[in-house]
């Protein structure tokens, strides 16, 4: 994992959904901490039988969940991004949990020592509270997994998959392979790669060499098994602020200045243009979907 020495970022309370849901004198006291760091696809945050030393709070990655059986065999629990804490379970008891978390999607999160987590999450009642609230939705998401994984399509799954990426990112685009994506939802890599090509064919996505682009979301949520609604009305439900999906026409109709695309996923949600240069947030004075590649 390697340090991310720029400091030139939003604060994190304008990056990570649940950290802006804090208390002011509690994100103070924890922004002092905050390091951010730059994040590598396969890389473990979380192990079993290691010591945990550090929480994240995700930015532009995207963090699996996942549970090791003793055979190797692998299964998704739950994902993370801007939307959480990797380690939120940690707090509960202190002890390592008995799942991994595994860098999905590379990208930067902001990482704080555990034990000065643990002692707001113990000493708060309102962050307790939130963190709990929150812990209940990586709950409904390992539950509603293994109801999905059972009684809907590959494609549908596949559909869900990439809708609680998008949610937890802050553009349309992500990186993930097919055999990343067969892994993460215990099927075969045939039928991911027929999903793609499915959902490629009817102009739903972009996929090239293990990245997605999503070219049309109404489709992509229309083609998604039912668990996916039932998640997002959840999280809606626990924590207002982690419903995060905005039409971009009424983002950019209530901040309408020069600075914003309306196309521009980075543009709505920050009032200006912010995009990956050399895996670093930046941000621009105008918009980069009129820069060249």
């Amino acid at each position: 994992m390697k340090k991310n020495l720029v400091r030139e970022q939003l604060p994190l309370h304008d990056q990570n959904h649940l950290f802006s849901a804090l208390s002011e004198s509690i994100k103070e006291r924890l922004v002092a901490l905050a390091e951010p760091v730059s994040l590598k696809r396969g890389d473990i945050l979380i192990d079993i039988n290691v010591p945990l030393e550090f929480v994240y709070f995700p930015i532009d990655s995207i963090v699996s969940l996942i549970f090791v059986g003793t055979t190797g065999s692998i299964t998704e629990v739950a994902v993370v991004g801007n939307d959480g804490l990797v380690g939120v379970l940690n707090l509960l008891s202190g002890e390592n949990a008995s799942t991994k978390a595994y860098v999905m999607n590379a990208g930067v999160a902001y990482r704080l020592p555990k034990q000065a987590v643990q002692d707001v999450f113990h000493s708060n009642k309102h962050t307790l509270l939130l963190f709990l609230r929150y812990i209940q939705t990586l709950m409904t998401q390992a539950s509603m997994a293994a109801a999905c994984n059972r009684h809907h399509t590959i494609e549908q799954q596949f559909c869900k998959l990439l809708l609680l990426s998008l949610d937890r990112l802050p553009c349309n685009n992500l990186t993930l392979t097919q055999e990343l994506a067969s892994i993460m939802l215990g099927v075969r890599r045939e039928g991911v790669s027929e999903a793609a090509v499915k959902l490629q064919v009817l102009g739903v996505i972009d996929y090239h060499r293990g990245h997605i682009t999503v070219l049309d979301r109404t489709k992509l949520e229309k083609l998604a098994c039912e668990c996916y609604r039932i998640l997002a009305r959840e999280a809606s439900r626990l924590i207002p602020l982690l419903s995060i999906t905005l039409p971009v026409a009424s983002a950019y109709a209530a901040r309408p200045n020069s600075l914003i695309d309306p196309k521009c996923v980075y543009c709505f949600r920050y009032g200006s243009c912010i995009y990956l240069k050399q895996n670093l947030i930046q941000a621009t004075k105008k918009c980069v979907m009129s820069e060249p590649e």
